[in-house]
């Protein structure tokens, strides 16, 4: 593997370019962001892992060079019956394309890093394929490397994940229901909800991070005020309150904005037709017959992605995170769980 210098986004401030020391002892990497509760302003939780997201060209490549520097990262059962072509095939094949190293030190800190081709990342995004990352990057993200525009990639997904909480929500809403709806998105149908979860995680991580929500979604809502999609107005404090249009052309058109997978999945359960854009090609619109109906199938559908993906992901983790490390995870995952319903 030819080594070059992995190109880290000017960051300033001691916290940050603390967040980027992990790269310093990976292989490079083509995209790199922190996500979680580590974004989280008044997270003092010292315990809590940093999350992060890498993405790599070739990840059997990638971690065959990170297996020669950080041997240790990785499950001893995985380095020494498959080394890097076990780790992308449990990936790829029982998971949904990403491996995660859990409990890294690094800095006198803990990190989790998961890593992924950089292809199926942009697969998910666009298209949400397995609805795994997408969901993780339609919420506030550092990002630390992006050599591939991944930001500008990404705002075809934030404007699907805006349309699709749009489907959801009633008439009248405020701006924090909007982003609450918008990151739920990713937890309907996961199993880990269940169980292993905050009750209150989508409160938390909307409240918590509301100005990086507001940052992230601000130039889309306007776009859908100009359509007349949206109105807005302030109910004489800090709070927003929205109002849309829940007409059958303003669903449709929220409809147009998904992704193509939800889109054919759609049509095959409510029927398409075939119809001219503004640019003159023909293209599939779904037929709906209501807002609600729409909202419904869509859910329906997502929830389903959800669930298969998580399922998969968590069973491929607890494989290669080997015994001590899973039981770990899932344990530190349940006593949060259980301090929020008790």
């Amino acid at each position: 593997m030819t080594m070059r210098k992995t190109k880290v986004i000017k960051m300033m401030g001691e916290e940050k370019a603390e967040l980027g020391g992990l790269l310093e002892i990976l292989p490079p990497v083509e995209f790199c962001c922190i996500y979680g509760s580590k974004l989280h302003p008044n997270n003092k939780d010292e315990t809590s892992m940093t999350d992060y997201i890498i993405g790599v060209a070739d990840p059997q490549q990638w971690h065959s060079e990170n297996l020669k520097l950080n041997k240790d990262h990785y499950a001893s059962w995985l380095i020494h019956l498959g080394g890097a072509r076990m780790i992308t095939d449990i990936a790829n094949d029982i998971g949904v394309g990403v491996h995660f190293n859990p409990f890294v030190s690094c800095n006198n800190k803990m990190v989790k890093y998961g890593v992924v081709r950089m292809h199926d990342l942009i697969q998910d995004i666009l298209g949400w394929e397995r609805f795994y990352l997408s969901g993780r990057l339609q919420k506030p993200v550092n990002i630390l490397v992006d050599n591939l525009d991944i930001k500008n990639v990404n705002t075809v997904n934030l404007k699907a994940a805006t349309s699709a909480a749009l489907l959801l929500l009633p008439s009248k809403f405020t701006e924090e229901d909007l982003y609450a709806k918008i990151c739920s998105l990713s937890y309907m149908g996961d199993l880990r909800m269940l169980f292993a979860e905050d009750k209150n995680k989508v409160k938390k991580i909307v409240q918590g991070q509301f100005h990086l929500f507001e940052k992230m979604y601000k130039p889309l809502l306007e776009e859908y005020e100009a359509k007349n999609l949206l109105r807005f107005s302030s109910a004489g404090d800090t709070q927003v309150n929205i109002v849309q249009d829940c007409g059958l052309s303003a669903a449709s058109t929220l409809v147009s904005s998904l992704p193509s997978s939800i889109r054919s999945e759609m049509a095959m359960k409510l029927g398409d037709k075939r119809i001219l854009d503004d640019s003159g090609r023909v293209r599939q619109q779904v037929v709906i017959g209501s807002k609600e109906q729409a909202a419904e199938c869509m859910k329906r559908l997502v929830r389903r992605k959800v669930m298969f993906s998580s399922t998969r992901q968590a069973v491929a983790g607890l494989l290669t995170a080997g015994a001590v490390h899973g039981v770990r995870y899932v344990a530190n995952k349940m006593r949060k769980a259980w301090k929020s319903w008790v």
